[in-house]
Formats: structure tokens, sequence, C-alpha cells
């Protein structure tokens, strides 16, 4: 939500609620199959983990009634990234891993560089101004992560 307000102060519109929908559902599927890790999805194959997922989703909304479809269609938005919400709420979940890690580091966890990558040449596909907020927080990560000692 903050990406999007801050996104949306800066001119470029951005459907907030959409953003909102998008970000509680998106991890859904993940409460059925866990979340894999990188390593693991080398070895299943990413179309293995998204199949698993898709089939969890749609277990999870199955009978909920008239939204049924419009969660199923946020889903696939947000896994296709079609839209620029998608692409904001990716961005975020990328940024909340990165605070985790951040909180791990400073309590003394070693090993998470492989995590910090995405923070150094990030790729959202964001429209400019979108793109330059996302990069200001992860410039502040990086930033406030070099300070720990």
């Amino acid at each position: 939500m903050l990406l999007a307000d801050d996104i949306r102060t800066r001119g470029l519109e951005v459907d907030c609620e959409r953003v909102l929908r998008m970000a509680l559902l998106h991890d859904w599927a993940e409460t059925r199959v866990g979340d894999l890790p990188k390593t693991a999805t080398g070895y299943f194959g990413a179309d293995v983990r998204k199949t698993a997922e898709m089939s969890a989703f749609a277990d999870i909304v199955t009978g909920v009634g008239s939204v049924e479809s419009a969660y199923c269609a946020l889903y696939k938005d947000y896994e296709e990234r079609d839209s620029l919400e998608a692409r904001v709420v990716k961005a975020a979940d990328v940024i909340d891993l990165l605070v985790q890690a951040y909180a791990l580091e400073r309590s003394g966890a070693k090993g998470l560089d492989e995590f910090w990558q995405v923070a150094r040449q990030p790729d959202f596909k964001l429209p400019q101004i979108a793109d330059q907020v996302v990069k200001e927080v992860l410039h502040s990560l990086l930033e406030a992560r070099s300070k720990i000692e």
C-alpha cells in the first residue's frame, strides 16, 4: 500500500484497492503448498510449482460465491504480471522479503547475500515513476544493510 500511495502522489495512476486485494490473496496458495525455496524450484521446476499453486488457489476459492471469478482473475494477473498493480505487488513482496532478511542479518544471521541480488539490479518492468519509487526503497534497505556491524 505504501508503494502504491507513493506512486500515486508522484502522478502515476494506480488502483490502490486492486493492489491491496492482490497483496492479500497472492500468497493464499502457499498456505496449502508451502513457500518453496528457490533451490527447491530448481529441482521441481517452476512449472510444477506454478501448477501446484494454481490448483491450491482454485481449491481455496472454489465455492466462495460471486467473488470467486474476481479472485481468480486477480491471482492470474499477479502470477502473469499483466498489470501495473501486479508488478507493484511483486515489488512489494520482494521488499518484504528483504526487510525480513535485513532483520535476520541484524540478529546475526549470515549467508543471505543471494536474497539481496534483486535489490542491486531490480527489473519489475515498472513505468519510470513507479520504478523510481521502488529503487528508492531498495536503496534505503541496501544502505541500512551496509551499516550492520
